[in-house]
């Protein structure tokens, strides 16, 4: 992975600044410590580099005065803490660094926004600025990566999913041990230290009956009743599983018209390996059923991944009326309307009627492997 460009790295420096906190989110084991100690060297300031799982480190942040902290940081311009949710109070410590030490820059990594939201909250308003890192995007293995393997990758990817590990390993033994042990090890167990959880197996479960629901609407109704718990329960599970990068949500576009639905969500994973050692398939894409909702996972995960590093603003959603018209992907941004539909074969797609009534002035694109390098690339 050393070869690898993250597509963050440049933005790092010119978002650092003296007074504010620098937030990295993101899921666990995406490279997010490989990358600010690479970055760490680079710098030219003297940088301090604090792991917040350490209990030294917690320790030692735990004396709340600006003569200790000035002590302990001697001639550092930056500051480096990574899983910083780990330290308790760690938004008021943040908060007095950042009034009371001059010229002191601080960059804090984190894989659970409800951790860094709860142990940040009042202490840091309008003291922090955050950034996103994700498993390898497509846009950063397309730097190096020899365009006769490049088909062949990705199809591998659909699979896979693109943690940076991966890279390293050879046979599908492998990567799909590591992706159980990522699953069962490190994104669950980060779920089930948060607070409030009371029935762990079922955590699990749920998130089998999303994977298997991938691109279609999800009734939390039905999610209730499948797994026994009441549906305040299971939109609060659905939250943590969002707010700790497995999962996010899509919900539904509409301007109100009486055939649009926008009642329930969707939700799709934020990389395709970590949705197929949920439901332990990870078969190669020739003996699967399930290739065109891969592709459809894939291209909208890559999507939200291109969205975040090019700055784009943007509000996603997915489209559908009552007479089960659809479109897959709709963007909202710069005051028009973009819609895409992802389609694993090349069949030509047709425009849907009742989008085309609605909103005639939108744009309408199919998403196939023959073009999907202009929608997530910068081609």
């Amino acid at each position: 992975m050393n070869s690898i460009h993250r597509a963050i790295e440049d933005r790092l420096p010119l978002r650092l600044q003296a007074g504010k906190v620098l937030v990295l989110l993101g899921p666990r084991r995406t490279g997010k410590t490989y990358l600010l100690k690479q970055l760490s060297k680079k710098l030219k300031e003297p940088v301090l580099f604090l792991n917040g799982e350490d209990f030294d480190v917690q320790r030692q942040l735990a004396n709340r005065s600006v003569s200790h902290y000035k002590a302990l940081l001697g001639n550092t311009k930056i500051l480096v803490i990574d899983e910083a949710q780990k330290v308790p109070k760690i938004g008021q410590i943040l908060k007095l660094m950042v009034d009371e030490i001059a010229d002191l820059k601080i960059i804090a990594t984190g894989s659970s926004t409800f951790d860094l939201t709860r142990q940040f909250g009042e202490p840091l308003t309008g003291r922090k600025t955050t950034l996103k890192m994700f498993p390898v995007a497509e846009l950063e293995w397309a730097e190096f990566e020899d365009p006769i393997q490049r088909e062949a990758n990705m199809r591998e990817r659909l699979v896979f999913g693109g943690y940076p590990e991966l890279s390293h390993l050879k046979s599908r033994n492998e990567k799909s041990g590591y992706l159980k042990e990522l699953v069962n090890s490190f994104l669950l167990k980060d779920i089930l230290e948060l607070d409030g959880i009371r029935y762990s197996g079922k955590i699990l479960d749920l998130l089998r009956l999303v994977a298997f629901q991938v691109g279609s609407e999800v009734s939390l109704q039905g999610l209730s009743r499948q797994i026994g718990l009441d549906i305040k329960t299971v939109d609060k599970y659905l939250d943590l599983l969002e707010q700790v990068f497995v999962i996010y949500r899509l919900r539904g576009f509409s301007m109100n018209l009486r055939k649009e639905v926008a009642k329930s969500p969707k939700f799709y994973f934020y990389d395709n390996g970590i949705r197929n050692a949920v439901i332990s398939n990870l078969n190669p894409l020739e003996l699967r059923n399930d290739a065109g909702l891969l592709w459809e996972n894939y291209m909208l995960a890559e999507r939200l991944k291109y969205q975040h590093y090019r700055d784009l603003a943007v509000n996603n959603f997915f489209w559908r009326t009552y007479d089960q018209q659809e479109i897959d992907w709709i963007e909202e941004r710069e005051g028009n309307l973009f819609a895409y539909e992802m389609k694993w074969n090349t069949k030509r797609v047709k425009t849907p009627v009742a989008w085309h009534n609605a909103y005639p002035d939108a744009v309408f694109r199919m998403v196939t492997p023959d073009n999907y390098r202009t929608f997530i690339l910068d081609e």
